[in-house]
């Protein structure tokens, strides 16, 4: 499953939790604990975390949006997951078997797990996700790898079985999405829920108060079947701007969010910091980029995308705006991984070469005025960012005074995150957009980029079209041969370059900091949330109680 970054999930990775053997769960909420290292690990107290935009769905399979998945990720659990080092483990799922010839998996789930109001979960539950998320009524981006399914089958109440009809790369992972509640969704309309609002899940966190526009609470689930969390609570604070979101951060009340680079380099070098808050730094699993509208006649053109990329300084805008802490992005995967492909084609800053592509295109500036032109029509455009994303917003602002000097007028609109991915870009309602994706640990990238996915709420919203990728798409998706599915990426990779569909800008450094008290995060390649229950303040430093 893709998520958009500021679109994507718990610091950008998903939440994938791993719990070591301890001692049996504090079922009160009292001063049971265990030694972790030098500390002692309590349960207690709350972690306060800092949001630019709040969530709009927590029904997984309906929302596209960080935020939202942020929460969810918390509440619900899939079959399976990775690890701290991008292995795939069992989640709900305690072991599977796959035939000889990978068409067939065989799921056996943990007995004695219930949701969070206490109803058994079973291999219904399964069934009927899976057939809510292919139902076309539903409205979901993620049907895509489910639709490949040939058969799926209750076996028992405890084991689940899934045929494909050919290989299928991604089957497995897939199968990391959400399980939703049988007994709650089945026979309703699934857009209408009160789940929406009010989740249900098998998760570590049980959902207790969302005011829209300012926080979502959780609570600690005493039944969570890897043991319960350290932390009583989880709080997401939505706070719109991240200048006010640091001012917080400074004064404790909040204990968590990720810094810009300038708060990373700057603000946050001095004793103070040093003495109260743990950065942290990784190259994140994300990428920044500037996408069009290809239903838009002025992107149509091939020239016109590829004068837009050579307008575009991209070293500029990593050491300008990222200040350096971050790597130039020539795709959509992240550098040094296997299916990273080095050798496309790079666009290096030349507004002279940019002029020269655009006026084959037809753009010239044919009545002086500074703004070229074609067939009477300027060539200008509004190019979206999201409120409250500093570096997005600096971003736009660079790229606007590029494409000023190759003669294109762009306006900076500026919209709240909801509206944004509601009013704007669900109904392709843009010219242009900055924004980011995560980028997945399998390189399926078929619900991103297949012609098929342009419909409403999918995920090519841009309306990228390439009959040569959709085929490499699904060749490289139904092979399990890796050195194939690399043939097939690179492939992919050679013709996103020419065709730049989008500019990709950057793949940004992660910036999380935590306020000290907080213990056990642990930085692994997977980033740090993949041990989030695990995470505790020693009982002598606890702030907060959480009233149930």
């Amino acid at each position: 499953m893709k998520r958009p970054a500021g679109f994507v999930p718990w610091l950008a990775f998903g939440l994938v939790i791993v719990l070591a053997a301890c001692s049996g769960p504090d079922r009160d909420g009292g001063a049971a604990a265990v030694r972790e290292g030098q500390d002692v690990a309590a349960y207690g107290d709350i972690l306060v975390e800092g949001s630019i935009g709040d969530a709009s769905n927590l029904i997984p399979v309906l929302a596209t949006d960080n935020a939202s998945h942020s929460i969810s990720g918390l509440i619900f659990n899939g079959l399976v997951k990775y690890d701290r080092d991008l292995n795939i483990v069992g989640d709900l799922a305690e072991s599977w078997d796959i035939s000889k010839d990978g068409l067939v998996i065989t799921f056996h789930l943990r007995k004695g797990i219930r949701w969070h109001d206490g109803q058994p979960f079973t291999a219904e539950d399964v069934l009927f996700t899976y057939r809510l998320t292919i139902d076309p009524k539903t409205p979901t981006a993620y049907a895509g790898d489910f639709l490949k399914v040939k058969k799926a089958e209750v076996l028992d109440s405890h084991t689940f079985r899934v045929t494909y009809d050919k290989p299928f790369a991604p089957a497995l992972m897939s199968w990391g999405s959400s399980v939703m509640p049988r007994h709650l969704l089945e026979g309703t309309d699934v857009t209408k829920s009160p789940l929406a609002r009010h989740p249900i899940g098998t998760g570590p966190y049980r959902f207790k108060e969302w005011k829209t526009g300012q926080k979502i609470v959780l609570v600690y689930n005493p039944d969570y079947f890897e043991g319960r969390p350290f932390l009583d609570g989880r709080v997401m604070r939505i706070i719109p701007d991240m200048a006010t979101m640091f001012l917080e951060l400074r004064a404790r009340g909040i204990d968590q969010m990720g810094l810009t680079p300038l708060q990373y380099t700057r603000q946050t070098e001095n004793p103070y910091f040093r003495n109260h808050f743990r950065k942290y730094r990784y190259l994140s699993f994300s990428y920044t980029y500037l996408g069009f509208n290809l239903q838009n006649p002025m992107f149509a053109d091939r020239k016109v995308r590829q004068a837009l990329a050579c307008a575009v300084n991209k070293e500029e805008l990593i050491d300008g705006v990222l200040l350096g802490l971050g790597k130039e992005a020539s795709g959509p995967f992240k550098p040094g991984t296997w299916q990273y492909n080095a050798d496309v084609k790079r666009y290096p800053y030349n507004p002279k070469k940019a002029l020269g592509l655009l006026a084959e295109a037809g753009w010239r500036d044919t009545d002086g005025d500074g703004i070229l032109d074609r067939k009477g029509q300027r060539f200008e455009f509004e190019l979206l960012v999201n409120q409250g994303n500093e570096v997005r917003a600096k971003t736009a602002e660079i790229v606007q005074r590029r494409l000023a000097e190759v003669g294109i007028s762009v306006k900076i609109r500026v919209i709240e995150w909801a509206a944004f991915i509601k009013e704007f870009i669900n109904k392709r309602r843009f010219d242009a957009v900055i924004l980011g994706w995560t980028i997945p640990m399998d390189p399926d990238l078929y619900d991103v980029w297949h012609s098929s996915k342009t419909g409403p709420s999918e995920l090519n919203f841009i309306s990228y079209k390439n009959e040569e990728v959709d085929i490499l798409l699904e060749r490289g998706r139904s092979t399990f041969d890796r050195a194939e599915r690399k043939r097939c990426y690179d492939r992919i990779q050679e013709i996103m370059a020419e065709d730049q569909p989008y500019i990709f800008l950057y793949v940004p450094d992660a910036l999380p900091i935590f306020n000290a008290r907080v213990r056990g995060i642990d930085p692994a390649p997977i980033g740090i949330g993949h041990n989030a229950i695990r995470w505790y303040v020693p009982k002598e430093e606890q702030k907060y109680v959480m009233t149930q």
